[in-house]
């Protein structure tokens, strides 16, 4: 398998898919080559058949000798029984070969989206990366499993279809060269005039999905005022468009199946018709046996192009999804920590000086209004600041400065006296927590959640951080206790819980810097005097940054920095705020600030 970095060197963007096809298949190019190989020797049946069923016949009506039939049964009975394991070590060579090149692409994809900065991800939903790592690598690899499974049989029926014709009747070749295109051109035009159908009856069905999820969204509203009539006389006229746009397509589908099988059989029988004739009045020297191959092969060489011809929209699918999956592997949007100062330890204290930032608007290079500006803040270590102002006043802007997700477009932020944009932040960040408003948990374990990234951390490391977080108590009345799974996003676990959980995960760490993010902001009273207590353990002795709307939470931190407008208004201890009857007054009063 590619190593992980590998697949990043490739130039996705602006190369043909083909080519980027080609690159990510080349560690497997040997084991394709030999794929190709096994197939064509196993899939001879297909178009040796008709051959061997002209010599028996021929052997029959002409009484030639009889060793003849047994000769050529026991070739058609060898080819077929090393079908068996032939296609095994087919399946072997080509879908292994697919299966690498699809984990390859996915963990590249992956590896990229932890390099690409978060301004990218805020603006690229989860969504549209989940498709791209997951559908968008399954569509390559069905489309090329598909188009060797399918594409090479027609091929090698094709190529060695046309052989033996030119090889036994020659005369017969140049009709085949022009009739089998000219049926499956034929065919294929039937076919393509069932896409708009195709594309109506899609629609419909995505509709269907999409007022699926809006009901059951919406079923505790629905229940609670009586509209279930309602909501189901709503799905009822989305399901009724649905049966009405699927019979069309079936009647449809129905109709091109039988005219083109009509049409096929109508062209064998012409075929066979004439063919006979040829044979009857001795022209050529067409023997019987002849008359059935060639009969034969009419019908296989068409089905063979029109396949071919059949598999331009999986082809153009798959090649569109390795153009998707290129946007992020080739996404310029990098956090750049290559050749920069790795942090080997850190005290706490920042500077920041003059300090702005303004958001790239995404409008032709332009920028929009300024987030944060001519912010000046010197933070000692183990000092606690908390940052007040109404929304949008710069508070988030500055944490994601601390964290380094962003740089300050404008003056300077230095950590420990050094300008964080020479450090690498990744480990910087090794010694940096955040607590943030909504729970982070994953489908795991109490231990695995609290110890995530902590490997070499034991039971009594994660006992002594449940403690310290308020959260052992509720922890050993679970089921399974430590081994308790907390369900998707913690979803067996109650707010205040969660919350405890992610303070343990934050405590275990041990930071040196820690970021709280309205952590209380959605908890009842009761949850949150049992995480302001928890936090106030993880507060002591490390800088800490606080957000918070309750001005109650941030009244013992050490200075409180109003903002407004993204930039500081005032700094001060809370009773030295509340004497100024400044902004932060009004902002305890419940009044503008």
């Amino acid at each position: 398998m590619a190593t992980r970095e590998g697949p990043l060197d490739h130039r996705y963007r602006g190369e043909h898919p083909v080519r980027t096809l080609v690159y990510l298949f080349r560690a497997d190019r040997r084991r394709l080559a030999a794929a190709v190989l096994v197939f064509t020797v196993k899939h001879s049946p297909i178009w040796l058949l008709p051959l061997i069923t002209a010599a028996i016949i021929d052997t029959v009506v002409q009484q030639l000798p009889v060793s003849r039939l047994w000769g050529s049964a026991g070739v058609l009975l060898f080819i077929l029984l090393i079908n068996y394991p032939l296609h095994l070590l087919y399946v072997r060579l080509l879908y292994g070969s697919v299966r690498r090149m699809g984990t390859a692409v996915r963990s590249a994809l992956c590896t990229r989206m932890q390099q690409l900065s978060i301004g990218y991800h805020s603006r690229v939903s989860a969504g549209v990366l989940q498709t791209k790592v997951v559908r968008d690598v399954e569509t390559v690899e069905q489309m090329v499993q598909q188009t060797a499974e399918t594409g090479l049989g027609a091929v090698t029926v094709l190529i060695g279809g046309l052989v033996i014709i030119g090889v036994r009747t020659p005369e017969f070749l140049p009709v085949f060269l022009v009739v089998v295109p000219a049926a499956a051109l034929l065919v294929m035009r039937l076919r393509s005039r069932l896409r708009s159908h195709n594309e109506d009856f899609r629609q419909e069905v995505e509709l269907l999905s999409a007022r699926v999820t809006e009901m059951t969204r919406l079923i505790t509203v629905t229940r609670a005022h009586g509209l279930e009539r309602d909501a189901l006389n709503r799905m009822d006229r989305t399901l009724r468009r649905v049966l009405g746009s699927g019979l069309r397509l079936d009647l449809l589908n129905g109709s091109f199946a039988s005219l083109a099988w009509v049409f096929l059989n109508v062209l064998g029988i012409a075929f066979l018709t004439g063919s006979a004739l040829i044979s009857y009045y001795g022209v050529w020297g067409i023997t019987p046996g002849d008359v059935v191959m060639l009969s034969a092969f009419l019908t296989t060489l068409t089905t063979s192009t029109t396949t071919l011809m059949g598999l331009a929209p999986v082809i153009s699918k798959g090649l569109e999804s390795v153009r998707s999956a290129g946007e992020v592997l080739q996404a310029p949007e990098l956090e750049e920590n290559a050749g920069k100062t790795e942090v080997t330890e850190v005290r706490g204290g920042f500077e920041f000086r003059g300090v702005g930032h303004v958001y790239d608007d995404g409008g032709d290079g332009g920028q929009g209004r300024a987030a944060v500006r001519d912010f000046t803040l010197t933070v000692q270590p183990g000092e606690t600041v908390a940052l007040v102002g109404a929304s949008g006043a710069g508070k988030s802007t500055v944490l994601n400065l601390v964290i380094g997700f962003i740089r300050p477009t404008s003056g300077r932020l230095l950590l420990d006296g050094q300008d964080m944009s020479t450090l690498d932040l990744r480990s910087y960040r090794r010694f940096l927590s955040v607590v943030p408003q909504e729970s982070i948990l994953f489908e795991g374990t109490v231990r695995e959640n609290v110890a995530y990234g902590m490997a070499e951390a034991g039971d009594d490391a994660v006992r002594r951080a449940l403690h310290d977080a308020n959260a052992l108590e509720f922890v050993d009345r679970l089921p399974d206790g430590l081994d308790t799974v907390v369900g998707d996003r913690g979803s067996r676990l109650s707010g205040g819980q969660r919350q405890r959980l992610v303070i343990a995960r934050a405590l275990i760490r041990d930071p040196r810097v820690l970021i709280l993010d309205e952590a209380t902001s959605a908890l009842d009273t009761r949850s949150e005097a049992l995480v302001q207590q928890a936090l106030a353990r993880l507060v002591a002795g490390r800088t800490t940054f606080v957000v918070a709307h309750r001005l109650s939470t941030v009244r013992g931190a050490d200075r409180i920095v109003v903002m407004r407008d993204g930039a500081i208004a005032e700094i001060g201890t809370h009773d030295e705020l509340l004497a100024r009857g400044g902004a932060y007054t009004a902002l305890h009063d419940g009044r503008p600030a």
